[in-house]
């Protein structure tokens, strides 16, 4: 059964632009499967589609020599220059980083066949590496990215469409107090201890589960080594272990460098492979006052927590964690990512060690500012004073487990 990602009515309404649609993100996010799901959706509304993957070694080697070679395995569409086609033609292309030069390719089909010709393709990690993906396609593109499954599909791949609905009226309505808080806060436990993989939220097998992330881990993330041309595997794995462990702390490649034995530069290569194969995010602080806000080191995320969790080997419940803090600040930043880019999330931290977590359009309409705590019962309000004395135009609300019932009303709160 096909569960439907939030994403698809976005890439839907971009079927009938100009513009080439590309579906980006990490391996086994489902991209293929979304793909699949077009050409049905496409062929269903009377256009003519096909599908090709560039897995095959007998499709690549011809589209490497000429991309006119493209068309001895699909229909050609017909030249724009010389005749009207009713109807656009779509060619839907799998895994297209594959290709020698995926920029020209994809350059040479606009210009020839556009706008007869529209092309829906996936490019998974490597689709950005070695510069494959040029500038060339300015304004020909527009990029679609397909994270791991958030917490509203995790909930309709378990089948649990009650709570989904439960879970978009706690959202939308602020008083609402939902009688299946328990079982939503279960399935929420299960999200950010295994992950959204889409293979992994399909089982409730606790061994299978960690089996799927290691076979993400040696399998899938080694091919991203690989094909990024990473000399030291077993050091790349290390530092990507080391940042498991610093999740939402400040990055410090000196230290890295130090640790790991491996110069600057390397450690610099290895944060851009993990950021490119989309593994990590590293969020650039705030700030106004040079002289006394951070100015220079990002905060260090992982994209899934399953995978973030297999390399700092703990899968315990995430309430009897040391780690908990750190665990629910990283979800809240997969989950700000869904609707921010990366670099409109910031943080907020002085050289007195005052921070707030994420500060979201800090220079924009509207802004507004995070702190995320486990539970709010031990929280110190007055840490916070600076920056709201600071930066009054931004508001600063809460993100807690749980709201508990003891905070006396002047903390503005969200519930998770």
């Amino acid at each position: 059964m096909f569960i439907q990602r939030t994403i698809i009515p976005q890439i839907i309404e971009h079927l009938d632009k100009k513009a080439f649609t590309i579906i980006n993100g990490a391996r086994q996010t489902g991209k293929t499967t979304v793909l699949k799901y077009l050409l049905k959706y496409i062929e269903y509304r009377g256009n003519k589609a096909w599908f090709i993957s560039f897995e095959r070694e007998d499709i690549l080697r011809e589209i490497n020599k000429n991309p006119e070679n493209i068309f001895r395995f699909v229909e050609r569409p017909k030249n724009p220059m010389h005749e009207n086609q009713d109807k656009i033609f779509y060619l839907l292309i799998d895994e297209i980083q594959y290709a020698a030069n995926p920029s020209n390719f994809l350059k040479y089909l606009y210009d020839t066949y556009s706008p007869n010709l529209k092309i829906i393709a996936t490019g998974s990690s490597s689709f950005y590496l070695d510069q494959k993906f040029k500038d060339s396609l300015s304004g020909r593109k527009r990029i679609f990215t397909l994270r791991t499954l958030s917490f509203e599909e995790f909930l309709l791949f378990k089948n649990q469409q009650k709570l989904f609905d439960e879970l978009v009226l706690i959202r939308e309505l602020p008083d609402y107090i939902s009688l299946q808080n328990i079982q939503l806060m279960e399935q929420f436990e299960d999200f950010i201890t295994f992950g959204g993989y889409p293979e992994v939220a399909k089982t409730d097998n606790v061994e299978e589960k960690i089996n799927i992330l290691n076979e993400i881990k040696n399998s899938y993330i080694k091919r991203d080594v690989l094909e990024s041309r990473i000399d030291n595997e077993q050091k790349f794995y290390m530092l990507m272990q080391v940042l498991s462990l610093q999740t939402g702390n400040l990055l410090n490649k000196h230290e890295l460098s130090k640790s790991l034995r491996i110069d600057i530069k390397t450690v610099d290569k290895y944060l851009y492979v993990l950021q490119k194969c989309f593994h990590i995010t590293l969020i650039t602080p705030f700030y106004k006052n040079l002289k006394k806000e951070l100015v220079k080191m990002p905060k260090v995320y992982f994209n899934d927590l399953g995978l973030r969790n297999l390399l700092c080997g703990n899968f315990n419940s995430p309430s009897i964690r040391l780690d908990k803090g750190s665990l629910l600040e990283n979800y809240v930043l997969i989950r700000l990512l869904e609707k921010y880019n990366y670099d409109e999330i910031k943080f907020w931290r002085t050289a007195d060690k005052n921070e707030v977590d994420f500060v979201v359009n800090p220079l924009l309409s509207p802004s507004f500012a995070l702190e995320i705590k486990f539970s709010l019962s031990n929280l110190r309000r007055n840490s916070y004073n600076q920056f709201i004395k600071t930066y009054p135009e931004i508001p600063l609300k809460f993100v807690s487990f749980t709201i508990d019932d003891e905070t006396d009303g002047t903390i503005s709160s969200i519930k998770l």
